[in-house]
């Protein structure tokens, strides 16, 4: 009985316990039904969101154009592979859609990608032990070109697919690279699981990454386990807005220019770095700008300079800088040019270092101010500053050309230089352009006012923006006027004094002097601070060496700095040979090409030949005439009829120029010595997809010479630079003769470096 007892009341205990737990379920299954939620989740919403599936529909960034509408930067469609896992994708299917082998799989792609079979293989194998629905293939199935997808879509390999994405392009490479920037793939984790996007790195890029960027839409719906659509997929897209599209004020012309004399300087020389501005100086229009050591967008490793050295990177400008104390004497009305002083060396008061000029002190006698200013005496700048100016005036002066202050120009990471003007020293190396730094575009925009009568101009890169759909104009870049630190009068008496730099017999710029054009300017050599024992370097080799020059001094329609430092030279050359090779040519090939007419010998000119209309006319009639008239025609295929050209009718070009025509029966040219520039001119003729590997001119081709070729065909090639390239020796020869006292700006440095110590 006393069994009985005790498991009767074991059983009621049970029974109030069990009775407990179900009016617990009941009540919390009641309440969820009433509610809808667990856990403070709406199940309705837990529900939706487990059957819809959103992906971002990412707006194609905005392309970056030259002035004239060339593309400089835009995005270039790329895929990323993936592999299907699951056996249940292919439910219902005949044949396989999910990767069955991976084996056989892996060992497919391997030979098409040439990767590694075991890497591929791994990266299955893991996914299918982890039972996931499919798998990416990391950085090796990323951005693959149309012709890799194609191949691999040709081998049928069951379980592979591809996702559209895009890629940056760059199809000039290294062009203009500190100024365009790049903008490189990011990957963002999200609830959907890993979305790309393209952002702005560096430069133009990273400035306008709002303006290019646009804005991302997305497409949502409902799916099965299997992700495909249900009958009723609830769709919803959000169409995304592409970004604008930025034009620059570069030129393509008068930049594909520059950066090919820059890469033969480059070469041939091997300086520590070199840089180059040319500008509008009446509009303040940066045209060109290259800077060395560059890089390539496309492939932004192992860069030895991220600086976009014009203007981030203050160094001291050398007799540049004397520019503008003559322009501040004249100004003050004490400048008297025909006034005499005794060259050689000058020493105010005897606890102050003694100045001297730059052939070892010698001077040249007594001479005029015009005739120091033609030298670059050290001592006449020294006097005229300490003398005539006053020093304190002086530093007005320096105020009023913004050199103590940024630009303003839309670049990033523009830094300002600094101005050493607190001992008498100081002061007297400054009026000559030693102590003191300054940037190159701070320089450019203190000599506007010189070629701008008397006004400065802010320089800018972003000509304007426009809308990618409308094509309409949102923002334009008008010309301002930053502040105007000389008269126009003073501005005219200038020009003359650089015109004299370069034209006179005894003017340090005769390397600079051209047939076609009157060129002024003022070179500049600057010693380059020791690092380690305080002081200076000494050498030869061991300065910056500049020019800023202008043409036509008549109405100054173009600017140029440039500067090089510490360039390997030979035993008979001088600074300015590598300078006068980069500014002579671009300047001379820039002004004809912008149409600016010569003020010289009308017999040295170069006549342009205005383009004929060649579409629908005999290939055989056209390149006859074409012939005749000096230019260099190009037939692309053996058709007998001319459908396209790559210059317009009616545009004018250079006798020599190669000009590509297209026939109707086209074929592959050999293009092997050709320039990117020329074979990119070449593919936007006939539309071809284009990949190229290295630098330089072209040395294979992956289409055969003479296989025909259609629109939208893929062409590979490979560029080297040619070892031991180099400007014209005849140049160089001319410019070591020519150069009187440039010859001499070891002379300069080497004084500088004297009264240094």
């Amino acid at each position: 009985m006393k069994k009985n007892k005790t498991a009767n009341v074991m059983a009621s205990i049970y029974m109030l316990v069990f009775v407990a737990l179900f009016l617990v379920l009941a009540g919390r299954f009641m309440y969820i039904q009433a509610t809808g939620e667990v856990s403070g989740v709406a199940l309705d919403e837990w529900a939706e969101n487990q059957r819809t599936t959103s992906y971002k529909m990412n707006a194609e960034r905005g392309q970056i154009m030259d002035k004239n509408g060339m593309v400089l930067a835009y995005d270039r469609p790329a895929y990323r592979m993936y592999a299907i896992l699951d056996e249940g994708y292919s439910e219902n299917s005949p044949e396989a859609l999910h990767v069955s082998d991976t084996e056989e799989t892996a060992e497919e792609l391997a030979s098409i990608l040439d990767e590694d079979e075991s890497e591929i293989k791994g990266i299955l194998d893991e996914a299918v032990e982890a039972e996931r629905f499919q798998v990416e293939f990391g950085q090796l199935g990323r951005q693959l070109s149309q012709q890799e997808k194609e191949a691999i879509e040709e081998a049928e390999i069951p379980g592979i697919y591809f996702d559209e994405e895009p890629m940056r392009y760059y199809p000039n490479g290294m062009f203009a690279s500190h100024i365009i920037g790049f903008a490189r793939e990011v990957e963002e984790e999200t609830e959907d699981g890993i979305e790309h996007s393209i952002t702005g790195v560096t430069g133009m890029e990273n400035v306008m990454n709002e303006v290019l960027g646009g804005k991302d839409g997305f497409i949502s719906y409902q799916r099965d386990r299997f992700n495909s659509k249900l009958l009723d997929p609830d769709e919803i897209i959000q169409e995304p807005e592409d970004g604008d599209q930025v034009y620059l004020t570069i030129d393509q012309k008068i930049q594909t220019l520059l950066e090919d004399l820059m890469t033969q300087v480059d070469e041939q020389y091997n300086p520590v770095k070199m840089n180059a501005i040319i500008m509008d100086p009446k509009t303040g229009e940066i045209m060109a700008m290259s800077t060395r050591p560059s890089f390539n967008p496309n492939s932004p490793e192992n860069v030895e300079n991220w600086y976009n050295d014009p203007i981030s990177s203050p160094f001291e400008p050398g007799s540049t800088f004397k520019i503008f104390t003559w322009a501040a004497a004249i100004e003050e009305g004490v400048y008297n040019g025909e006034d005499t002083f005794e060259s050689g060396t000058y020493q105010p008061n005897e606890r102050i270092e003694e100045i001297r000029d730059h052939n070892q002190g010698e001077g040249w006698g007594t001479i005029s101010y015009d005739e120091g200013f033609m030298r670059s005496s050290n001592v006449a700048a020294s006097k005229l500053l300490w003398e005539d100016i006053g020093a304190d005036e002086f530093y007005e002066y320096i105020q009023a050309f913004g050199f103590e202050e940024t630009t303003g120009i839309d670049l990033p990471d523009e830094s300002v230089g600094r101005i050493q003007y607190n001992w008498p020293s100081e002061k007297l190396r400054t009026a000559f352009g030693q102590g003191t730094t300054v940037t190159p575009i701070q320089q450019m925009r203190a000599a506007s006012a010189i070629a701008n009568d008397g006004q400065m101009v802010k320089p800018y890169v972003v000509d304007k923006i426009v809308d990618s759909t409308t094509n309409n104009v949102l923002e334009e870049t008008e010309a301002e006027y930053t502040g105007q630190p000389i008269s126009p009068e003073t501005a005219e008496e200038m020009k003359e004094l650089l015109a004299s730099v370069v034209n006179d017999e005894d003017g340090t710029g005769a390397p600079y002097k051209l047939d076609d054009y009157v060129v002024g300017g003022k070179t500049g050599t600057a010693q380059m601070p020791d690092p380690e024992g305080g002081g200076y370097l000494t050498g030869k080799e061991n300065h910056v060496f500049s020019f800023l020059g202008m043409a036509p001094m008549d109405d100054p329609q173009l600017m140029v700095y440039v500067s090089i430092q510490q360039p390997e030279l030979e035993d008979t050359e001088s600074g300015s040979a590598p300078l006068a090779f980069i500014f002579n040519n671009v300047v001379e090939n820039s002004l004809h090409y912008l149409d600016v007419e010569p003020e010289e010998d009308e017999s040295n000119k170069i006549q342009e030949v205005e383009f004929p209309e060649v579409a629908e006319h005999s290939a055989e009639s056209v390149q006859s005439e074409l012939e005749e008239q000096g230019v260099q025609p190009i037939l692309i295929g053996e058709g007998e009829t001319i459908v396209a050209s790559n210059v317009e009718a009616g545009e004018r070009i250079l006798p020599n120029e190669k000009v590509l025509l297209l026939t109707d029966e086209p074929t592959m040219p050999d293009i092997t010595g050709w320039s990117l520039r020329e074979v990119m001119s070449f593919a936007d003729l006939l539309n071809l997809q284009t990949e190229r590997f290295g630098n330089g001119y072209v040395t294979s081709q992956g289409i055969e010479v003479g296989k025909p070729i259609q629109e939208g065909d893929y062409l590979g090639f490979e560029l080297e630079v040619p070892s031991g390239e180099s400007s014209d020796e005849n140049d160089d020869d001319n410019a070591g003769e020519e150069e009187t006292e440039e010859g001499n700006n070891n002379d300069e440095a080497g004084n500088e470096e004297t009264e240094e110590e």
